[in-house]
């Protein structure tokens, strides 16, 4: 039977010939994910016999890996924030770069009591925030029913349920309530732009997760069309921007009578979350996470 060592020289090779970066680390995860073990699990014993149908798994995963085939989606997991959350091929793959919102909203100092996510796929977003603010509820909206309904079992599984509902419609239009902090991620790639993305994103990502129009806009204008009708007084959006994006998304909000309340770049540098804020202003308010 071929060793744990051997399978991860194997397994490297293999990635590294289809142009994957970080291949010997991703050849772990994905023996791993065939053994049901944890990529640390493997470090400690190289040596240790593999057996036939584990092998066989691995070689399956690494095939599909080898096409370009997103790691999330084959192991059907990714990290975001502080959380682990089950992805499927109908949702976009959380992204460290999103965490950007998550940082805004919490330097911003004001505590949400409810909490809205527009565009919510795995949940992500929604939960990393409840996570940290345990007096907060939320809901998550998603076009995708079937997104929806796995966005409810990570909150299940995060121990987040009570106080996380998600339901399957377009941009809060069908909601008659109001929020202190509105989230999403909204599709901002121009649709010519697409088909020169990475095959991970361009082929196996879903296209109305990435789709933004002709000027990668579309999701903006529905954006600045429906916030100030779903935010409370004193209330805030953050919304994360494509690269180039601040100005032109900061100008449709402050025609929909927003403000825009500051930036925050991500880990390269870029302009990615754009902080809005309603013209009403809320009596009171600071931060309590606790």
């Amino acid at each position: 039977m071929p060793s744990v060592g051997a399978l991860l020289c194997q397994g490297g090779a293999a990635l590294r010939a289809a142009g994957i970066e970080n291949a010997r680390m991703e050849a772990r995860w994905l023996l791993a994910h065939a053994l049901d073990a944890t990529p640390e699990a493997l470090l400690r014993d190289p040596r240790a016999e593999v057996s036939p149908d584990a092998a066989a798994r691995f070689e399956a995963t690494l095939a599909r890996r080898a096409a370009r085939e997103p790691l999330a989606f084959i192991t059907g997991r990714a990290g975001f924030w502080t959380l682990e959350l089950e992805v499927a091929p109908h949702t976009l793959i959380p992204r460290a770069d999103t965490e950007t919102l998550v940082e805004a909203v919490l330097a911003r100092g004001v505590a949400p009591r409810r909490v809205l996510d527009l565009g919510t796929g795995t949940g992500a977003l929604l939960l990393a925030v409840l996570s940290e603010f345990p007096a907060a509820t939320g809901v998550g909206v998603d076009l995708k029913p079937e997104a929806a309904a796995l966005a409810a079992r990570n909150a299940a599984r995060l121990g987040l349920s009570p106080r996380a509902a998600f339901l399957a419609g377009d941009w809060g239009t069908a909601l008659d309530a109001r929020f202190d902090l509105v989230l999403s991620n909204p599709p901002y790639i121009a649709a010519g732009d697409i088909p020169a993305l990475m095959p991970e994103v361009a082929e196996h990502e879903p296209a109305s997760a990435l789709d933004g129009g002709a000027d990668g806009l579309d999701a903006y204008r529905a954006l600045a069309t429906a916030l100030p009708s779903l935010l409370a007084p004193g209330g805030a959006a953050v919304l994360e921007l494509g690269q180039g994006q601040a100005e032109p998304v900061g100008a449709l909000a402050q025609a929909a009578g927003l403000s825009v309340a500051g930036l925050r770049a991500d880990l390269s540098g870029i302009p990615r979350a754009i902080l809005l804020e309603s013209g009403q202003k809320a009596i009171g308010g600071g931060a309590d996470r606790g």
